[in-house]
């Protein structure tokens, strides 16, 4: 399950404290201009180190491609894109190594494996999503040839909503050692209408199941999400007129299927799990301790978590469109103008 997509498939590789994480792209469509400064600027939104907001482990993420491009262009074979990791610091999760951290993946894969790699997390690590924005950066900069734009927004961090109370909030959770959550919000404009597949390749269930697949989030709103459950049939209806519609409350998706309009996303991200703060927990033998976890940690994972959901969510759209193509060939053949 390291794949992601059916028609622009993700294959994702490497742990945080492994030599280098890195993806796969299949499935990208050939004559496509694409280079290593295009990619680049999704992963800095998504580096570390880069305020005093973040965690400060210092990573360039800086990306080489290692096949899939010649002359500037896709040739529409596999892409691969690598990731150096330079700035491990394994030594501060060796009092870790028989200990369970709570919230973590840490025994969910000693269960399902037998065996985990404790320095980070391994693969369960946020760092693991470095790639994703990588192959999510080909997707969207493939989308915007055809005016389709994915923007994500930090909304909310512990129930405040202005940038002088989210970075107070984030500062003061970081200098108690704790950690706090949020809400994101993803706004897609101009994507057309028809994309997503009845009965099970609705795009707002894909959409859920991919921004689900991001750790940290526990809840996937569309829409008028669940403010529906207070509404009325009439007052949730988004209703026609010869001009569009007059409302939103669907989010842009109607049957799983696009309706033209902007589609609207919002992710609950949980607190970042590893905090200072002493905890009860068990170690490998299942003998209870205690624990309080050091090193390097968002204290709010949310804000990093902004250009992974703007990723997937370019993943999601670009593998529906292709989708379509299957359906009508000449489904915006031409580019509605060219990325330069």
């Amino acid at each position: 399950m390291n794949t992601f997509g059916h028609n622009f498939r993700v294959t994702t590789f490497g742990e945080s404290h492994g030599a280098a994480i890195g993806v796969v792209i299949d499935g990208c469509p050939p004559g496509f201009s694409l280079s290593e400064s295009d990619i680049q600027p999704f992963l800095d939104k998504r580096r570390p180190g880069q305020n005093d907001l973040v965690t400060p482990r210092k990573e360039s993420d800086e990306i080489q491609i290692l096949s899939g491009i010649f002359d500037g262009k896709t040739l529409g074979t596999p892409i691969c894109l690598l990731i150096h990791n330079t700035s491990m610091k394994s030594a501060d999760y060796d009092e870790l190594k028989d200990l369970f951290r709570p919230g973590h993946a840490d025994r969910g894969y000693m269960e399902k494996y037998g065996i985990r790699d404790h320095r980070g997390g391994g693969r369960s690590s946020g760092r693991e999503t470095a790639a994703r924005v990588a192959a999510g950066g080909v997707a969207a900069l493939f989308l915007a040839q055809y005016k389709i734009r994915i923007i994500g927004t930090l909304l909310q961090v512990k129930g405040e909503t202005t940038q002088d109370g989210i970075e107070k909030v984030i500062r003061t959770a970081r200098d108690y050692g704790e950690s706090v959550g949020g809400i994101i919000g993803i706004t897609v404009s101009g994507c057309p209408p028809g994309l997503g597949d009845p009965v099970f390749g609705k795009l707002d269930a894909l959409i859920a199941y991919a921004m689900m697949g991001i750790g940290g989030v526990k809840a996937v709103e569309i829409g008028s999400g669940i403010t529906a459950a207070v509404m009325t049939g009439s007052q949730h209806n988004d209703q026609m007129t010869p001009d569009g519609y007059l409302s939103n409350n669907a989010g842009g998706i109607l049957g799983g299927i696009s309706t033209g309009q902007e589609i609207l996303v919002r992710l609950t991200v949980k607190p970042t799990p590893s905090v200072r703060t002493v905890q009860k927990t068990i170690d490998t033998q299942g003998f209870e301790k205690t624990i309080s976890v050091q090193g390097r940690h968002d204290p709010c994972i949310a804000v990093r978590i902004v250009p992974v959901a703007e990723a997937m969510m370019s993943l999601v759209l670009i593998d529906a469109f292709l989708e379509q193509r299957k359906i009508n060939p000449h489904f915006m053949q031409e580019p509605r103008f060219q990325h330069e």
